[in-house]
């Protein structure tokens, strides 16, 4: 009995000092956001760890302004499935949980990529998923959600005293942490030692940490944010991004951390093309 007393006891310290304080379900009344990609089978949830990581959740999040299930194609829908089941492998491998999503350029779609993998784990694997917006210079990932930046990333890094850090918990498995007030900035704040703490405290929580990141091209310091995650995926604008800064970011980022690539904005007609050709071409050999 006194070993069950004094591990209770350590439990209750480690609670204590964590940078997160503990998820807060939200309300009954506020619906939850429609999934970018339509769930698949999955297996049983896991579990996240006992509270050890950098999230609070704000109960009664506003209603989300994403309805994008219907409107995605579905060789789209396909390849987001194919980029998750890439990175559960990897995990599987590797151990991964910490994911980078990043972009050489701004405006290639790494946010939506984010949010798309994050609702993907979320709904389809049925993982804890803590999605993380630190892209502090422009960040956008609460309007996706709709949700209030008041306070976030960023005003954790910048505390003098150890805060606890807010997350809005907008399904069961899926917590954003907004950026919070922009700030022109942000290279001392996310290649800090507190925002190493930040992620390896949200890795012991969550099943997957999803960042949004800033482009390459304006993180000088790109490889030190890198040397944080276990894994970075490449947002690639087709047509639009030059190879040079693409080169440019994989090397900033390190060769043997980008695990991929996504080439976003493809003219998806002969893609589409091909897959359903494909699809009646393995249907007819199954019958």
């Amino acid at each position: 009995m006194s070993h069950f007393s004094d591990a209770l006891k350590r439990a209750e310290a480690e609670r204590a000092a964590a940078p997160f304080e503990s998820p807060t379900p939200v309300s009954a009344s506020s619906p939850t956001p429609t999934p970018v990609i339509e769930p698949v089978p999955a297996a049983a949830p896991t579990v996240p760890a006992v509270d050890t990581a950098p999230v609070a959740v704000v109960a009664d999040a506003p209603r989300p302004a994403i309805s994008l299930s219907e409107r995605i194609p579905r060789d789209s829908v396909e390849q987001y499935r194919r980029c998750a089941a890439l990175l559960h492998h990897t995990q599987a491998a590797r151990g991964a949980k910490v994911v980078l999503i990043a972009s050489a350029l701004p405006k290639e779609g790494k946010t939506v990529t984010a949010v798309n993998l994050a609702i993907t784990f979320s709904e389809s694997y049925r993982r804890q998923v803590l999605l993380i917006d630190a892209d502090l210079r422009r960040p956008t990932l609460h309007e996706f959600f709709n949700l209030p930046n008041v306070a976030g990333l960023n005003d954790g890094l910048k505390a003098k005293a150890e805060e606890k850090l807010h997350v809005s918990q907008v399904t069961p498995n899926l917590s954003i942490l907004t950026a919070g007030r922009p700030d022109p900035d942000p290279m001392s704040g996310l290649t800090s030692p507190r925002m190493k703490w930040i992620l390896g405290a949200a890795a012991a929580r969550f099943d997957w940490v999803i960042i949004d990141s800033p482009p390459v091209w304006l993180l000088p310091a790109a490889n030190l944010l890198a040397a944080m995650v276990d894994v970075a995926v490449v947002v690639i604008g087709a047509g639009t991004t030059p190879c040079e800064r693409v080169q440019h970011a994989v090397e900033a980022l390190g060769r043997e951390r980008v695990i991929g690539a996504v080439l976003n904005r493809v003219k998806s007609r002969r893609m589409r093309h091909d897959y359903e050709e494909a699809y009646v071409r393995d249907q007819a050999i199954a019958s």
